[in-house]
């Protein structure tokens, strides 16, 4: 025995002494305020490093037509030939350049022959119906014939009386005579050009002289002016009145001749095709200069094509000097200001609503590494902008805001932490991508909404699959508002599927990334996820098995246990599964001494009969650093590690207590061995002077601790005590179970060690209504089984009509 107990003590001193020293290490890392202002300054610089140094304005993605949301100016004096302002320049040059025109002599020479042919029929009518000859009957008839022939050959209205009085005018030679001389006024009038003001927008003020470019019969365009219809009109009017002295033989011809004068400029394509061509060989590009701060993009505007020519002009000028990182970006301190603004908001909030990450330099360390890992690759997609591709294929680079991986560290944030922090680091991210990417309020609320809802998906993950799925559906997300914000924009159909395609991308490699990642991050800060809290429900876990194997009665009560702490953790809305884990884990280090255990002896035997109480106490709570450390081998998370060290606190081993005051009530002899006192004598009457027994020290006889520290482990604390209660009962009731449960939990709250433990009165009671439902549905009686001897035949029934149940 005295062997045992120098195993013990040579163990115990060196693993004590080395887990203290860690202990120390790992607590002041842990609550060092050094610590937490190194790592406020450190993501602070990082950030400012990460969102603004070399940030430009040069290399935003900007579309045409797209409205932008800050402005740019040139950060230097160049100058660009200008396509767009030399398209306009060509445009304006072919509406300067006159329409040329030729003219058209075809319904002259068609009216010139109708009029002949109309000489010819009055001629062969004179030769059929003498003058001396009534005009009346067939005579007349012919004549109507005649007059409706000549009107139907053309768009003529020449009446009857004015035929007639050209017959009756002369002979064939006069009447022929006076068709040519009219003809000839045509033909001069023709020569000179009639216009329609109306057809060739041109006004009808017959004071105006309107010049036309009329192309000759040799090609030659010349300019000259043209009469407008009504001017030609009025020509062949006093024409035909000097040519003839009688006024109504000259109105007749006028009423005549006027059938046949029609405008005859006809617009000529080809020769103004070819002038505008001479004249645009003359006209060079257009060079455009531009100063040193001129503004490029004016805020709040849709991009014009000049605009975006300019911006692109300034890129490429820029990327030829390398001054793109020199001369742009806004000032150094203003930048400070804003993340110090934004950090400090980060901090308040933390303080209202997560006290215990600002407490935890690991939490704050693991917050402020995810926001910079973020930022990191924003800013990563955002540097490529700056390559020659992306700044000669906008279209491309107009890709990059929508894959941006902004949901990265929500997501982490959501699955190690909580859902509140991060929702706010959804926000802090979202703000600085909008910042890198020129003040785009649109990108602002679209990476925002993602996060959210992957933050909203990611909730209660207990697959890695699930992970993925959420930050699927963010991208899911982008694509539908990247449809949205592409309509309202007006981009082309092409450029808003690129954008939904990059969306949905990013969403897919964001949710790899962060099942990879998570892992990493949870061995590197210590936190454990549900995702790895239901692996380790795994029944065959080493650990659990070595306790199937070496100690099952310990393993069953870790059952109990378990259940137990699952539903009152989910009363009080703690961690369910976290209980869960913790409690089935909570007693690993009883595998390694199972016999010194109650609930794994057999046949009545106790190791414990045979050991003085402090050596029993010591191997009771050598279980506990056995457990860390089979704990610590198997790689266990450290919330199942703090509920081993933690799940008896710094209680008293109350049984081994009581036997060493017992003891020490029994007189020793002079040889060293125990005697009782004679009949006669008081037990309890003091000891003869020299042989007073050593006082019982109740530390030796207490649990290390610490105390419970958070909720999880206060009610595996509990549950532990209720169950072993349990045992001893022999008819659960509710009543009996009730003021056992309340024994302990009074126990256990005057002794102190509950008071490190988050947990309000409110939720004690939930737990003491928890444990009391459970045990009840454990404990229930069963239907007691007859005698074997009058134990009904298979298949006969009992009294009351039931075969009795196997279960």
């Amino acid at each position: 025995m005295l062997r045992l107990l120098q195993n013990l003590l040579r163990h115990e001193k060196p693993r004590t002494r080395k887990t203290a020293a860690v202990s120390g290490t790992v607590e002041f890392l842990e609550t060092s305020r050094v610590i937490t202002l190194l790592i406020f300054v450190a993501t602070i610089t990082a950030i400012v490093f990460i969102s603004f140094v070399g940030v430009s304005t040069v290399n935003l993605p900007v579309l045409p037509n797209q409205l932008a949301s800050l402005r740019i100016t040139a950060s230097a004096p160049f100058t660009y030939v200008s396509e767009e302002k030399t398209r306009f320049a060509r445009e304006q040059m072919r509406d300067r350049v006159p329409p040329v025109y030729r003219l058209d002599f075809e319904s002259l020479q068609q009216f010139d022959a109708h009029l002949h042919e109309l000489l010819v029929d009055l001629e062969s009518f004179e030769h059929t119906h003498p003058a001396n000859s009534p005009f009346a009957g067939k005579r007349k008839e012919d004549f109507a014939a005649l007059v409706d022939h000549f009107n139907a050959s053309g768009p003529y209205h020449v009446s009857g009386e004015d035929i007639s009085a050209l017959f009756l005018a002369g002979d064939a030679p006069t009447r022929s005579a006076l068709v040519d001389a009219g003809l000839r006024i045509l033909r001069e009038i023709y020569s000179e050009g009639v216009h329609d003001g109306r057809a060739f927008g041109v006004g009808t003020d017959p004071s105006r002289i309107t010049v036309y470019q009329i192309t000759r019969d040799d090609g030659e365009v010349v300019q000259r002016s043209a009469a407008s219809l009504e001017q030609a009109l009025t020509f062949l009017r006093i024409t035909l009145s000097a040519e003839t002295a009688d006024r109504n033989l000259s109105a007749l011809l006028f009423r005549l001749f006027r059938n046949g004068l029609t405008p005859n400029l006809i617009f000529d394509r080809d020769a103004t095709l070819r002038l505008q061509d001479e004249a645009l060989r003359e006209l060079k590009p257009v060079v455009v200069s531009v100063e040193r701060g001129q503004t490029i993009i004016e805020p709040g505007t849709r991009v014009t094509p000049e605009q975006y020519e300019m911006l692109v002009a300034q890129r490429e000028f820029l990327l030829d000097r390398g001054d793109i990182a020199r001369d742009e970006g806004l000032q150094l301190f203003g930048r400070i200001l804003l993340v110090l603004a934004m950090v400090l908001a980060s901090l308040l909030y933390i303080r209202l609503e997560d006290r215990e990450t600002l407490h935890s330099n690991g939490r704050l360390g693991l917050l402020a590494r995810v926001v910079i890992l973020n930022l990191a690759l924003v800013r990563l997609t955002y540097a490529l902008s700056s390559l020659p591709f992306f700044i000669t294929h906008s279209q491309t680079a107009s890709l990059l805001p929508f894959l941006a991986p902004t949901a990265i560290a929500p997501l982490i944030v959501a699955i190690l932490i909580d859902a509140g922090s991060a929702i706010f680091m959804a926000l802090f991210i979202s703000i600085f991508t909008s910042v890198i990417y020129g003040n785009r309020l649109d990108l602002l609320v679209l990476t925002f909404l993602a996060s959210v809802v992957a933050i909203y998906c990611s909730r209660h993950t207990l697959k890695r699959g699930n992970v993925v799925r959420a930050s699927v559906l963010a991208g899911l997300t982008v694509a539908l508002f990247a449809l949205l914000i592409g309509v309202v924009d007006r981009l082309e159909f092409a450029t808003i599927l690129n954008h939904m395609g990059a969306g949905l991308l990013t969403g897919l490699l964001t949710g790899v990334g962060v099942a990879g990642l998570l892992p990493i991050l949870e061995g590197l800060f210590k936190r454990t996820t549900d995702i790895t809290l239901l692996e380790l429900t795994d029944y065959n876990h080493p650990l659990l098995r070595l306790m199937q194997m070496e100690a099952p009665g310990t393993y069953h009560h870790s059952l109990v246990v378990a259940q137990l702490s699952e539903n009152a953790a989910s009363a009080i809305d703690a961690n369910p599964l976290l209980a869960r884990v913790c409690a089935l884990f909570h007693d690993i280090g009883k595998a390694a001494k199972p016999e010194y255990f109650t609930e794994n002896q057999h046949d009545g035997i106790n190791p414990h009969d045979d050991n003085n109480p402090s050596l029993s106490a010591l191997i009771i709570k050598s279980h506990v650093k056995d457990g860390v450390d089979l704990a610590l081998k198997h790689k266990l998370p450290r919330a199942v590690i703090d509920v081993i060290q933690q799940h008896h606190g710094t209680s008293l081993i109350r049984y081994f207590y009581q036997r060493a005051i017992q003891d020490t009530r029994v007189p020793i002899s002079a040889s060293g061995s125990r005697t009782p006192f004679p009949a006669s004598k008081d037990p309890f009457a003091p000891a003869p002077p020299g042989l007073e027994p050593v006082p019982v020290s109740e530390t030796t006889y207490r649990y290390d601790g610490p105390k419970p520290q958070f909720k999880e482990s206060a009610i595996i604390h509990l549950a532990d005590a209720v169950e072993a209660a349990s045992r001893s009962v022999r008819k659960a009731t509710p009543q009996h179970l009730g003021e056992i449960i309340d024994q302990i939990f009074h126990d256990r709250m005057e002794d102190g060690q509950l008071d490190e433990a988050p947990v309000t009165l409110e939720e004690l009671n939930k737990i003491k209504t928890s444990f009391t439902f459970t045990l009840l549905n454990m404990l229930h009686s069963r239907v007691a089984y007859p005698a074997a001897e009058t134990a009904p035949e298979r298949g006969q029934k009992s009294e009351d009509g039931k075969t009795p149940s196997r279960s």
